[in-house]
């Protein structure tokens, strides 16, 4: 086998110093050598080289040589496969572990950015249905002061899966989304069930509850406009706040005000009222006052130009505290020791059903 090896890698040298040293070996007949065993049984490995001293004879370097194995039989030089790229498929940098290098990082961040997102989209989407389910269920109970246990059951269930998944736990860091102007919705609050009862009387109903927060002047404008058939009143109550933590402020009450009523031009009662469960037809009482509605309209001018009403508020209840528990760019939850408070931004399409 070594001789083989030595044949197989230096073909042409050997076919050379075959030809010029006669005296080695016996001159061959023809264009080919042999080197044979004198034995012929038993068959021993043979190897036959083939050389040309022609021109046109291809050299060893154009073509591979021929070579005869141990077996007798005639087999090419194996020969290394050539390294082809396609210019279809570009080279990939792999690892040791058959992977690719950087193509496989880069995949990885590109998807793991897929995934951050998908979650965040997520997220907002179960927020934005919590957050139209509770406004849903509050609606129609007058700022639930006529919603029942299971109502309010309901809504203890959106308040702390909200809450749960606050997107701002600190929202005294973020005054900038917490200023502006916010809608009350629901409320829990004990002190505001004397007020909320005005709208259980035929002819008043309490229209609109907000709560203007200025960040800048760290102040909060509470105010309630009350309407009836004849004309409109509002009222408010300013206090200034201190944050005391990521999401407690400190509020302390200093005024009242109470804003001119506005006299409607017109007398508009509701075609009929409930009255101790009885439904009571007012059509023919709007007929009588049909001829007052001049009248109506010349107090309105002269009330209309009349500075508001303040007064100062005294006693221990001024002070106050509140901790916000959810917030975001339309919805805003807070608890304080009145209770709970549900409130949206105002102009926030979860006012419009």
């Amino acid at each position: 086998m070594a001789l083989t090896l030595i044949f197989t890698s230096h073909s042409s040298l050997l076919s050379k110093t075959l030809i010029n040293s006669p005296s080695s070996f016996p001159t061959p007949n023809s264009q080919s050598l042999s080197l044979l065993s004198p034995n012929p049984k038993p068959k021993l490995p043979s190897l036959r080289l083939r050389s040309s001293l022609s021109d046109d004879t291809p050299t060893d370097g154009d073509r591979p040589t021929n070579i005869t194995d141990e077996w007798g039989e005639k087999t090419d030089p194996e020969l290394e496969p050539l390294s082809k790229i396609s210019e279809s498929d570009p080279p990939q940098n792999e690892d040791e572990w058959g992977g690719g290098g950087d193509e496989v990082v880069e995949v990885g961040n590109g998807s793991a950015a897929k995934a951050e997102v998908a979650i965040e989209e997520k997220v907002d989407t179960k927020l934005t249905e919590l957050r139209r389910g509770l406004v849903d269920t509050v609606y129609g109970t007058e700022f639930g002061f006529r919603a029942g246990s299971e109502v309010r059951a309901e809504v203890m269930e959106f308040v702390s899966q909200l809450e749960a998944a606050n997107p701002n736990p600190a929202p005294t860091e973020n005054l900038g989304l917490l200023d502006g102007n916010w809608v009350l919705l629901y409320t829990a609050s004990s002190e505001l069930l004397p007020l909320l009862a005005i709208g259980s009387t035929p002819f008043l109903k309490v229209n609109k509850i907000t709560q203007a927060i200025n960040t800048s002047s760290l102040t909060i404008l509470n105010s309630t406009t009350v309407s009836s058939p004849f004309a409109s009143f509002s009222f408010s109550a300013s206090a200034s706040f201190e944050v005391r933590s990521p999401s407690r402020i400190q509020v302390e009450f200093k005024e009242g005000s109470f804003q001119p009523p506005e006299i409607k031009s017109s007398i508009d009662l509701p075609q009929e009222v409930d009255v101790f469960g009885q439904k009571v037809n007012l059509s023919a009482v709007q007929q009588t006052l049909s001829p007052l509605q001049d009248a109506v309209a010349g107090i309105s001018r002269t009330i209309s130009g009349q500075p508001p009403l303040k007064v100062s508020i005294p006693g221990e209840r001024t002070k106050s505290w509140l901790v916000i528990t959810y917030l975001d760019e339309d919805l805003r939850i807070s608890r304080g020791d009145g209770g709970l408070f549900v409130l949206a931004r105002e102009g926030s399409a979860l006012l419009y059903q």
